[in-house]
């Protein structure tokens, strides 16, 4: 997997009207986050920083994970 690069002004304007684009940067960033997980899990986190970072990306991850949910659900209804 690529080491995560930044979103550029020209993704953020092409992910407001293109659904199919939005779609497939959160998940994109999803499965970048996933792995960042696991990796620190890996490691076995011994600070409380670890631990505190590791449960913001599991957090972060479950808010993304609904987001692409609720995307699908709108995009089948339609």
């Amino acid at each position: 997997m690529n080491p995560f690069s930044p979103v550029t002004d020209a993704e953020l304007t092409r992910a407001r009207s293109d659904p199919a684009f939005r779609q497939r940067m959160l998940e994109q960033s999803l499965e970048t986050l996933l792995e960042g997980i696991k990796k620190l899990r890996r490691t076995a986190p011994t600070s409380t920083a670890d631990v505190k970072q590791l449960r913001e990306g599991v957090e972060l991850a479950v808010r993304l994970a609904e987001i692409l949910q609720n995307a699908d659900r709108r995009t089948r209804t339609f």
